[in-house]
């Protein structure tokens, strides 16, 4: 992969324009107004339908976390199981690469920010929690500092990072896990949606074609096989 400036910078200017668009305006405009309809929605739903309730619950306990990362793998075990020897220990790699990746952008974004807010389940007054409607389940409902939303950025970064190297299919799919382990959050109120689709989104466009549009990624793909033990000299840096 040779370095795409342009494309890098023009990615680059639409992360600054996404969350400009939400930090410049007072209370943030349109997206507060977005932010509050779309949590009032789903607080109201916790106390209307006890079906409905249990989901966000279920989906918000640490287990169903673990169920995000079993998710992630099964799709990179599926290029894995496909694959020759070389191609097997790449698969790891890129996934190491991958870990590498979010870390650095996540704690950048969360150093780098000037935002500091807690989630809507505690700015808001009265709402309902679904720690105190059903204390069966241990949930996370309550964030001090919800911006941006590291779980999501999480996920998007894995899907970037799917199309990159394994293609437009495999980004679909990785789209779909984003989703069903992202927006749970933003149901029960630990997150803002503008955590996600401003704070974790423009963080992901702002740090990570740095790394997927430039030599760097490969680079980094490389090193792991080089250092890392049982090395194959067949492994060919794609």
């Amino acid at each position: 992969m040779k370095t795409r400036l342009p494309l890098i910078l023009l990615v680059n200017a639409a992360g600054l324009a996404l969350f400009l668009s939400w930090y410049l305006p007072v209370n943030h405009g349109m997206w507060f107004t977005l932010d509050s309809a779309i949590f009032h929605f789903f607080n109201a739903k916790l106390t209307e339908s006890r079906a409905f309730l249990w989901l966000v619950a279920i989906t918000n306990n640490r287990a169903f976390d673990a169920c995000s990362l079993l998710a992630m793998g099964a799709l990179m075990l599926s290029f894995w199981r496909s694959a020759d020897a070389a191609g097997r220990r790449r698969v790891v790699m890129i996934g190491l690469m991958m870990l590498l990746t979010a870390v650095v952008i996540n704690q950048l974004a969360q150093a780098l920010y000037p935002v500091k807010r807690a989630s809507p389940s505690l700015f808001f007054e009265p709402v309902n929690r679904v720690s105190d409607l059903l204390s069966v389940i241990p949930t996370k409902d309550a964030s001090k500092d919800s911006f941006p939303g590291d779980h999501g950025m999480m996920l998007l970064i894995f899907s970037a990072v799917m199309w990159r190297y394994f293609g437009k299919g495999a980004f679909a799919i990785a789209l779909l896990i984003v989703v069903v382990f992202a927006f749970p959050r933003v149901m029960i109120g630990a997150h803002w949606f503008t955590d996600i689709a401003v704070g974790s989104l423009s963080a992901v466009l702002i740090g990570l074609p740095w790394f997927l549009l430039t030599p760097l990624s490969d680079k980094i793909i490389s090193l792991f096989n080089y250092y890392l033990p049982y090395r194959n000299k067949q492994f060919l840096n794609k």
